[in-house]
């Protein structure tokens, strides 16, 4: 068995996890196959989401093994987006700023990928340490000269830093909160890293938006929460730390950038953003089921909509390899009938295939070459920077099909 159920929150630990959304099996997201794979046997586990009605985090009932799911040659390189780069950039030369950071500081990210953010503190002469369990980006960081511990952020290793000598001026943790199997023990190294003058400055998704925007393909067995200002309040207040600043921002169809500190000065952001959910009762079931239906309509709407280019002779590609892909693909049941192939920016993915329905992928060049007749594009949330590559590939005729928030031509 590569996954076990959980039958309490993640958070709390309370049993009354109501469900939202079953998904039914599908493979595991950014398990790309080699061709010599594709006669094997596939990892596939239930997808099942969940709320808890004790302290309102939303999150999946599987958890995968992580050393499946985070396996040595885990393709996700984050500096192949450049909106993503100028988003983390400017993150950090606000943190540097602001936190008056200097060649005494300390500067930890856990998730630190291919050093694409902490590249931008070494460049300042301020000392930092990744932490990433993936071989093949944590490689690439430490090649740059980003100092790398290819291994997983928890208490245990936070407690051993501290031994060292290691604690964090700042630490950061850019989308992985929602990776981590142990919520209470990755607070509680956050609280042991951390100075007491110290920050974690974390983002992730909001799941008021992917509720908003309809963002089913964001669920995937490596994002085990889905979290709420209100779901994480509540997280980090038994763990001696507080959220004192919070921003929505655009990245990755809307996430959270959360400011949380030992000590409690919340600013008026997190006093809106709480008092905003709690008049939206995203406390509640109900918030969710709506969500629910709209996904299925996005579902039935997309089918119809691919199965009529098929019957009238169009050609139809897709664009982004990327995580979400993998739960679009599977819980709509597209795969080859409807789809020709996948092309990504990302040289790592070339020549591999998608689980599941093994469609393969190829530079994004090829758009341009083939002409295929329509797009669709997996990887909506870089929607206009991918629009604005392609302007070769939309001046022949060629055309894009956004699936979400719901289903739009351009």
């Amino acid at each position: 068995m590569i996954y076990r159920n959980e039958e309490c929150c993640r958070s709390c630990g309370s049993t009354r996890l109501e469900t939202i959304l079953e998904f039914g099996e599908t493979p595991l997201a950014d398990r790309l196959l080699t061709e010599a794979q594709l006669d094997q046997p596939e990892y596939k586990a239930p997808l099942t989401l969940v709320f808890c009605q004790d302290c309102a985090l939303v999150q999946i009932r599987e958890t995968v093994d992580p050393e499946i799911l985070f396996y040595a040659e885990y393709p996700y390189f984050s500096s192949v987006s450049p909106s993503l780069l100028h988003h983390f950039r400017t993150s950090a030369l606000e943190i540097m700023n602001s936190r008056k950071l200097d060649k005494n500081s300390l500067v930890v990210e856990a998730a630190s990928n291919d050093g694409y953010m902490l590249k931008n503190f070494v460049e300042r002469g301020i000392p930092v340490l990744g932490i990433d369990p993936a071989r093949a980006p944590a490689q690439v960081a430490l090649g740059a000269g980003i100092p790398t511990l290819v291994t997983f952020f928890n208490a245990g290793l936070a407690e051993a830093l501290v031994q060292e000598g290691k604690r964090a001026d700042v630490f950061l943790a850019n989308n992985v909160l929602a990776h981590v199997p142990d919520l209470n023990g990755f607070a509680t190294g956050i609280k042991t890293i951390l100075k007491e003058t110290g920050v974690a400055v974390i983002e992730a998704p909001y799941v008021v938006d992917l509720v908003d925007h309809g963002e089913f393909d964001t669920i995937y067995h490596q994002h085990l929460c889905y979290f709420s200002v209100t779901a994480l309040d509540r997280l980090f207040r038994r763990h001696g730390l507080y959220i004192n600043d919070v921003r929505r921002v655009a990245i990755h169809g809307g996430s959270l950038r959360l400011f949380v500190e030992p000590v409690e000065n919340p600013g008026p952001g997190v006093k809106d953003l709480l008092q905003m959910e709690a008049q939206r009762q995203v406390d509640r079931v109900d918030f969710y089921l709506g969500f629910a239906e709209r996904v299925q309509k996005i579902r039935r709407d997309l089918r119809a909509f691919l199965a009529d280019l098929k019957r009238q002779g169009c050609r139809t590609a897709a664009y982004g390899a990327a995580a979400k892909a993998t739960t679009l693909l599977a819980y709509c049941g597209i795969g080859q009938e409807w789809v020709e192939y996948v092309v990504d920016l990302n040289p790592y993915k070339h020549g591999r295939y998608m689980g599941g329905n093994h469609l393969k992928i190829y530079p994004v060049e090829k758009l341009v070459a083939d002409r295929p007749d329509f797009v669709l594009l997996l990887a909506w949330n870089f929607k206009d920077e991918i629009v604005r590559q392609q302007e070769n590939y939309r001046q022949m005729g060629g055309r894009f099909i956004v699936p979400i928030p719901e289903l739009t031509v351009i």
